[in-house]
């Protein structure tokens, strides 16, 4: 059903197949294999993905006053500036030098953002949005499955083997775009060119429900010294990102502009299928609110330890209006907790869920 011109939410856009029940728990099995075997190399529980932070950040996320009809849903129905927090990050779930090219992540929590939530569970009002770099996902859990179990090979492999990895990764690229082939899925994430991570663009991958519509989410720099730093090559030395973070934060503010790119048709634009790109001809991403980063330090023990330890951030974490849509996305309402219940066991850190931004600290 359409509105406006654009696919109206309904159960019936997810079509869950029969064997997804299967395939997620032979993921979620890999996930605590690899989960022992990291804390074992690190002494400390860490992230299953993203899990080396590269800046924490707290600013403001301001809904816009003029947006029409169709873009006002959910928390975004009414203009408002939100509190939010936001953890840069890179993939994938180890800890290693930024020398070899990762994806990158933008994980926002939004708090004070009042609604029906999607899990009974959630008693918190905050609302959270985890992008990455990167457009397009695997397609399904199915798909993701040999990623997962690759995945308990990677704290046994030395940077040399992943950095190199990563350069044949590049190559194959370089030849599958100069072919106008796609780049297997399997590839797309170590082939990443490494670029700044402040002047990155960052993507839901995967869809999420807009009120009566659905969309996938992103977020864009706007803001002149961020700009600047769009496809800069960032991969020197092994704390890259983090320093240049830390030293940009010191002296400059950042702005990204929150977009909602809807749902057309469930061809074009699938809800099922991660690994298809929606294209901007059909449906143009269209602004809906705006990110303010200030002046501030992007590093400290106690920001580091609440960021990486405290918190967790879940796109499962938000209201009904934003649930989370798609094979992915039920995968990681699954795999987040058992992820986060054995890191912040393994820490000894209660998992919080911050009341207001003066619990984040300085």
């Amino acid at each position: 059903m359409v509105g406006n011109g654009y696919l109206l939410y309904e159960a019936s856009v997810e079509q869950i197949p029969p064997e997804e029940d299967r395939t997620v728990k032979a993921i979620l099995n890999s996930i605590g294999r690899t989960n022992v075997t990291s804390f074992h190399k690190h002494h400390r529980g860490i992230r299953q993905q993203h899990a080396k932070g590269q800046g924490f950040l707290k600013g403001e996320l301001t809904v816009y006053g003029d947006l029409p009809e169709h873009l006002r849903q959910g928390m975004f129905a009414t203009p408002r500036t939100y509190p939010i927090i936001v953890r840069l990050s890179t993939a994938f779930g180890d800890i290693r030098s930024d020398r070899i090219r990762v994806p990158r992540g933008m994980a926002i929590k939004v708090l004070g953002v009042e609604g029906l939530k999607a899990l009974p569970e959630d008693t918190s009002a905050n609302q959270d949005f985890l992008l990455v770099n990167h457009k397009t996902y695997f397609s399904n859990a199915a798909a993701y499955l040999g990623l997962q179990r690759s995945f308990e090979l990677q704290p046994f492999l030395p940077d040399i083997a992943l950095r190199g990895a990563g350069l044949f990764a590049r190559g194959v690229k370089r030849l599958c775009d100069r072919a106008g082939i796609a780049t297997p899925m399997a590839l797309q994430g170590i082939a990443d060119p490494g670029c700044n991570i402040l002047g990155e663009t960052f993507h839901s991958e995967a869809a999420i429900r807009y009120g009566a519509h659905i969309a996938r989410i992103r977020a864009v720099p706007v803001s002149e010294q961020i700009l600047k730093l769009t496809g800069a090559p960032a991969h020197s030395d092994d704390d890259a990102l983090l320093n240049f973070v830390v030293e940009f934060f010191r002296n400059n503010a950042a702005e990204y502009e929150l977009r909602a790119q809807l749902g057309t048709d469930l061809r074009r634009t699938p809800v099922e299928d991660t690994s298809i790109e929606w294209p901007e001809s059909v449906s143009f991403p269209q602004p809906i609110g705006r990110i303010s980063l200030p002046r501030q330090e992007a590093d400290s023990p106690e920001r580091r330890v609440y960021a990486d330890k405290v918190l967790s951030f879940n796109p499962w974490h938000c209201l009904v209006a934003h649930r989370p849509l798609g094979s992915i996305m039920r995968l990681r309402k699954e795999a987040y907790p058992k992820s986060s219940e054995f890191r912040h066991e393994k820490n000894g850190k209660f998992m919080i869920e911050p009341r207001d931004i003066s619990e984040y600290p300085d």
